[in-house]
C-alpha cells in the first residue's frame, strides 16, 4: 500500500489555555498511520468532498466526507487512514483526557466510567458551529482574544462530552431534514458548483424532491436555509483564494460564485466582520 505521496501542510495551529490544541491541515493523497494518542481527537472536513478509507479500532470505514463531517477518535485508538485524493483538509482539535475528566468530575459523575465514542463521518451541528468559530479565530488572528478560543474550546468539550460519550442518552429514532447519502449528495454538489449556477430547482433535483420540500428538509439537516449555506461556503472560498498571489479581487468573486466584488464585500463584511482587502491583509501577514 504506498505511503503518503506529498507533504502534510500545516495551515494554522493554536491552543488554550487548558491545553487544548488546534490544528488546520492539508492531508496528501496516500497512507497515514496514527498511533494511539493519549488525547481524545475530534477531526472536521472542509471543502471539497475527499474520498478515504480508515481503520481504527477494529473497525474498517469508507465513504466520502463532505464538508461538515465529523470524525471522533477515542484516546490510546491507533488509526490507519487511506486518502484517495488531495482534497482531505481538515481541523483538528485534541483534548488531554485529565480534562475531560476533570469536566465529568464537576458534573458529579465518576471520571473512570467516561467512555468517548468512536465516530466516523458524523453530522452535530453545535460541534460544526462551535468549531467554524474557533477556525475564523485562528485565521483572523484572534479579534475576540485568547478568553473567547478558551470559552469555545470548552464548549466543544461539554457537547463532546454531552453527545458523544458513555454520558449521552440514548439515541432515539427520529429522521430529521435530508437523509445521510441525500445530504452528502447535495453538500458535495455545492462544493463542486459553488462557482456556478447553484439554483433552487438544479439543487433540489440532486436530492431528487421537489423545491419546497427540499428547502424545509434541507434546514431541518443543517441548521440554515440552503441559500445562507451557499453563500456562508461562498464566502470560505473568497477567504482561501484571497491567500493566493496574483488574483485579482474581481477573479476572486467570479471564482467563488458571487456576482460582483460589491456582492462578496458584502457578504465578507457581514460573515468574517472584515473586507475582502483588510482579509487579503490579515492573510499575508499570518503567513
Amino acid at each position: 500500500m504506498p505511503q503518503q505521496t506529498g507533504l502534510l501542510q500545516i495551515l494554522a495551529e493554536a491552543r488554550s489555555t487548558d491545553g487544548i490544541a488546534f490544528q488546520l491541515r492539508k492531508d496528501p493523497r496516500g497512507v497515514l498511520d496514527v498511533p494511539g494518542l493519549d488525547n481524545v481527537l475530534i477531526s472536521i472536513h472542509l471543502g471539497a468532498p475527499a474520498k478515504m478509507k480508515c481503520h481504527r479500532d477494529g473497525t474498517r470505514f469508507s465513504g466520502t466526507a463532505v464538508h461538515g463531517d465529523i470524525d471522533i477518535i477515542p484516546a490510546c485508538t491507533p488509526s490507519r487512514w487511506e486518502m484517495c485524493d488531495e482534497n482531505d483538509t481538515g481541523l483538528i482539535l485534541s483534548f488531554p483526557q485529565s480534562l475531560l475528566k476533570r469536566v465529568v468530575a464537576d458534573l458529579g459523575v465518576d471520571p473512570e466510567r467516561l467512555e468517548i465514542r468512536n465516530r466516523f463521518q458524523a453530522r452535530d451541528r453545535e460541534l460544526e458551529t462551535l468549531s467554524w468559530a474557533i477556525k475564523r479565530e485562528m485565521e483572523s488572528g484572534y479579534p475576540s482574544g485568547r478568553l473567547y478560543l478558551d470559552g469555545l474550546a470548552l464548549a466543544v468539550a461539554s457537547r463532546l462530552l454531552a453527545c458523544h460519550s458513555s454520558l449521552a442518552p440514548p439515541a432515539t429514532a427520529s429522521v430529521e431534514g435530508l437523509s445521510g447519502s441525500r445530504l452528502k449528495r447535495v453538500l458535495s454538489f455545492i462544493e463542486e458548483e459553488l462557482a456556478g449556477d447553484l439554483s433552487l430547482e438544479r439543487t433540489a433535483s440532486v436530492a431528487g424532491v421537489g423545491v419546497s420540500h427540499f428547502k424545509a428538509q434541507f434546514r431541518k439537516a443543517v441548521g440554515i436555509p440552503v441559500h445562507q449555506y451557499v453563500i456562508q461556503r461562498r464566502v470560505e472560498k473568497a477567504r482561501n483564494l484571497l491567500s493566493q498571489d496574483g488574483l485579482s479581487m474581481a477573479a476572486v468573486a467570479q471564482a467563488a460564485g458571487f456576482a460582483h466584488q460589491s456582492h462578496m464585500a458584502r457578504h465578507m463584511r457581514r460573515i468574517l466582520g472584515a473586507s475582502p482587502l483588510a482579509m487579503k491583509r490579515i492573510l499575508t501577514a499570518s503567513r
